[in-house]
């Protein structure tokens, strides 16, 4: 009998397993807290649990603990994962340290659909979503193998969170429940391209996340030059969807903004993205692209970089620029890909 992964399960489905397994209800808190506050590898570890309920679990459920192929620590202490999702598929997941705290970047799918030009996950064929388990688990894996508490989670890794929409939602739910990890929504960013029917979605549901939208430029052609998806949801259907979002949630937007130089850093550049975002309700989050392999953007200059920002915040758009964080073991923002598990 194939084996469910247990971490799949939001505190409410695994009541309903439970009862299933002809068990008390309240026993599926106890085994909660023991995957998620206690962070067990194994059935086994659960010692308030009878011997017979863990045999139960273990004929049942599965643990799905990721195994580590690699782990890399950058000069900055930045540190990328390499881990197998136990499918000969391997995904790559984050951690970065900031004065606020830890902040884990996670994969939502092994491989993307998207085809931006400036990201290292174009062109690396799709294998498939991951689920809500899989997700949490980039988390659980790297807390147990550095014996910290991970305190916020950004889903800008490998794949397109929204085009993952239900499994990320679980997975979320599944990281606020104060019985397990009880993490904060307002410690949690999505980072989408623009996928518009998800955004009004997600704009419904008012989970209080931070949402950060991919942008890269104010004009339609130079933006689907780089991002695939303009071609489907352009920037007018874009903004009426950010503005609905921000009237629904009182939510403050991020656009990312890579900077690719003799492309879309120049002040002209910079006084359209002003015109679109006047009046708005956001941060502009600008970001020196990464060079990749094969890709065809280069870096834009730090003179370039900051005219663009100081252009913006004079003209009363709030602008930054990200800090950069791990590109020299290429763990940097459209630098992470999907790998396969040589054997």
């Amino acid at each position: 009998m194939l084996k469910e992964n247990i971490k799949n399960y939001d505190l409410d489905d695994l009541k309903v397993k439970i009862e299933q397994l002809r068990e008390k209800k309240y026993r599926a808190e106890q085994i909660f807290n023991w995957i998620y506050k206690e962070n067990v590898m194994s059935f086994d570890e659960m010692t308030n649990l009878s011997l017979e309920l863990r045999e139960k679990l273990k004929a049942n459920f599965d643990m799905h603990n990721f195994n580590i192929i690699t782990k890399q620590e950058s000069k900055d202490g930045t540190k990328k994962y390499l881990f197998d999702v136990l499918d000969n598929n391997a995904i790559e997941t984050v951690l970065m340290q900031y004065k606020y705290g830890k902040t884990i970047c996670v994969s939502s799918q092994i491989g993307c659909k998207m085809g931006c030009k400036f990201c290292a996950s174009t062109g690396v064929k799709f294998a498939r979503s991951l689920e809500a388990g899989e997700i949490v688990e980039q988390l659980l894996a790297i807390e147990r193998d550095e014996n910290i508490k991970i305190s916020n989670l950004v889903f800008m890794g490998i794949g397109e969170p929204l085009d993952n929409f239900d499994n990320v939602m679980k997975a979320i739910k599944i990281l606020n429940n104060p019985k397990g990890i009880n993490m904060g929504a307002r410690h949690i960013s999505i980072s989408t391209s623009g996928l518009v029917p998800k955004i009004y979605e997600l704009a419904d549901r008012n989970i209080q996340c931070t949402l950060s939208i991919s942008l890269h430029s104010a004009k339609d052609e130079k933006r689907s030059q780089m991002m695939p998806i303009n071609k489907t949801y352009d920037i007018a259907q874009l903004m009426e969807a950010c503005r609905y979002y921000i009237n629904k949630t009182n939510r403050r937007i991020s656009f990312e903004y890579a900077l690719a130089k003799d492309n879309n850093d120049n002040l002209d550049d910079a006084e359209s993205l002003s015109k679109l975002l006047k009046g708005m309700l956001c941060h502009v989050n600008l970001i020196p692209i990464n060079k990749i392999e094969n890709g065809k953007y280069a870096k834009s200059t730090n003179e370039n970089i900051i005219k663009f920002r100081d252009y913006l915040n004079s003209k009363g758009i709030v602008a930054t620029i990200r800090r950069e964080l791990g590109s020299d073991i290429d763990a940097a923002c459209g630098q992470l890909r999907k790998k396969e598990v040589s054997k």
